[in-house]
């Protein structure tokens, strides 16, 4: 008979040799990690930045896998955000196998996620950011939202966004800014912001009639005996990305000049610190770094990278701090004659095991869900494999998309969009409504059946490749390659427009996509206001209760060349 000690032993060396964790292994795991080492960190001067961006609805905490393809061209290649899996663990010097190696790559990713849990919980995040605000003073603090909050679950889908903005409130942010916040409709956005209690921000919206600024660009707060000017950006090409239609009296664009402006009136009133909180993007706030003088903190979201530590960029500071609530960006920095002499930064990942849950925040969120806790448990099916949307080119949870709007709406080729949020389910996990509905949540979820030419689908995928692989960043709109169904096809991104999608074929017949024929394409999320069909949702309920066990092959559909 083997001992207690004996077992112990011997599972701990299986799971050194095999990599498997295992409920032991996790139990190990999560003695070495706690909340005190989660907030370890060599505090600086006068100023502590606090930066949450793209939960998109998350109040729970959850699996997202980070992305297997990331790719950058021109200046960006090679480079973070641009790296994933084992080079992302070598430039930043992460050990496989570590927690950081969990929250930032895919490596081994549904052993390490039994091992060390879920990440994210908005009450979690608000035990981290209470910890912060004692050590260091709430006059040292500032808490900055970068936008993508109020949509991508079922309660805010059902609440219009109330549950977020209720739960936010009492994280107490300092400003905001915005990006699918607009699919809400102007009417409901300014609603909201009448009601939250804090700033939000956009230096690059003017009205379409006047060029007049319809929000704020500027919020002056004071911290540490430091005067501190946040300037808001919001996602340059919400209308383009999104439904122009719902927003229809704004108009967007990256701005960098008038940002140049309000940049020169914050430090002309006396602004000895500059921050820009931003939903641009990664990239173009890289070179808008460059572009634009005066910012000493950038605070980017929107593309959902995530970076141990804040990167500069000559005299910037570039923080990007993920997505769905996985971790809390902290900036501390020192301020001397209006110029800053020394800082430090770290990313802190929200593992939700280890993380006390705060007991306002938890309570809140009981209440605002409440009311459909009930329906978001509700089972519909189990999956097989990783579920997981990040990638450049696909992710399982868009195959099945794909693969249900084809067979449900009679279609030869799908088309999904490539939609960064949306969390993961490991094997042999549940699919739930409340699962199937942070993939699908949104306000124009129409599934539409149309004719498409083999051209027009060639024009297609080149005009989104490009919007995702043009050299210049501040052509990029943000989001993966659109996610194709029934067709596969070769991608050279390095290459220009129209040269980078070839060998287009029909994989059903195995036939090339012939320019002039017509195909009936099914797909959703159409910007155009009077598209007819189903909502994804409730397509997606069908074919996954009909299927019960989801078991998604994989996919080699989409070839990558040149790089």
């Amino acid at each position: 008979m083997w001992s207690r000690r004996d077992f112990l032993q011997h599972a701990a060396v299986v799971a050194a040799i095999t990599g498997f964790s295992g409920g032991l292994t996790r139990v190990a795991a999560q003695q070495k990690l706690t909340q005190d080492s989660l907030l370890e960190f060599d505090a600086k001067g006068q100023v502590t930045l606090l930066h949450i961006t793209d939960i998109h609805g998350q109040l729970k905490p959850l699996y997202f896998r980070p992305p297997s393809e990331n790719i950058g061209v021109g200046a960006f290649e090679g480079i973070p955000p641009h790296l994933v899996g084992e080079e992302f663990l070598k430039h930043f010097g992460i050990a496989k196998g570590t927690p950081l190696a969990y929250a930032h790559t895919m490596v081994d990713y549904v052993n390490m996620a039994r091992t060390y849990g879920r990440m994210g919980g908005l009450d979690r995040t608000a035990t981290l950011v209470k910890a912060i605000r004692g050590e260091r003073g709430d006059d040292k603090v500032l808490v900055l939202d970068g936008g993508d909050t109020w949509q991508g679950s079922y309660s805010s889908l059902k609440t219009n966004g109330q549950d977020m903005v209720d739960c936010m409130k009492l994280l107490k942010p300092d400003a905001m800014v915005g990006h699918w916040e607009f699919t809400f409709g102007e009417k409901r956005v300014l609603e909201i912001i009448e009601d939250m209690g804090y700033p939000f921000l956009a230096s690059n919206i003017v009205d379409n009639d006047f060029e007049e600024p319809v929000f704020e660009s500027t919020a002056f707060l004071d911290r540490g005996g430091v005067k501190v000017a946040v300037i808001g950006q919001a996602m340059p090409y919400t209308p383009i990305a999104n439904p122009s239609w719902m927003i229809p009296k704004w108009s967007f664009g990256i701005r960098a000049k008038l940002l140049q402006e309000n940049v020169n009136k914050a430090r002309a009133q006396g602004a000895e610190l500059v921050v820009l909180l931003s939903h641009n993007g990664f990239d173009v706030d890289q070179k808008l770094s460059t572009v634009v003088e005066g910012i000493d903190v950038i605070l980017t979201g929107h593309t959902h990278d995530a970076v141990p530590r804040a990167i500069k960029i000559g005299k910037t500071l570039v923080m990007a701090s993920g997505s769905h609530g996985k971790y809390l960006g902290r900036v501390d920095l020192e301020i001397r004659n209006g110029r800053v002499v020394d800082y430090n930064s770290t990313l802190i990942p929200v593992f939700s095991d280890v993380i006390a849950r705060d007991k306002e925040m938890a309570a809140k969120i009981d209440e605002v869900r409440a009311p459909y806790e009930k329906e978001c448990k509700r089972v519909i099916g189990k999956t097989k494999g990783l579920l997981y949307r990040r990638g450049n080119f696909n992710g399982t949870w868009d195959d099945l998309i794909c693969e249900a709007l084809i067979e449900e709406r009679d279609a030869e080729i799908s088309l999904s969009p490539g939609f960064r949020w949306g969390t993961t389910l490991l094997p042999g996990q549940d699919i739930t409504i409340d699962d199937l509905y942070t993939q699908t949540s949104m306000n124009y979820p129409k599934v539409y059946r149309l004719e498409f030419t083999g051209k027009m689908l060639k024009d297609i995928l080149e005009d989104v490749c490009d919007n995702l692989f043009n050299k210049d960043p501040f052509l990029q709109q943000g989001g993966d390659m659109v996610r194709v169904g029934g067709m596969g096809y070769t991608v050279a991104p390095k290459l220009e427009i129209g040269s980078r999608i070839s060998n287009m074929t029909l994989l059903k017949t195995g036939k090339p996509i012939d320019p002039e024929r017509k195909y009936v394409v099914a797909g959703w999320a159409s910007v155009n206001r009077n598209t007819e069909g189903p909502a994804v949702y409730d397509l997606m309920e069908k074919y996954i209760t009909g299927k019960k066990v989801i078991d998604m092959p994989k996919n080699e559909a989409v070839k990558v060349i040149g790089i």
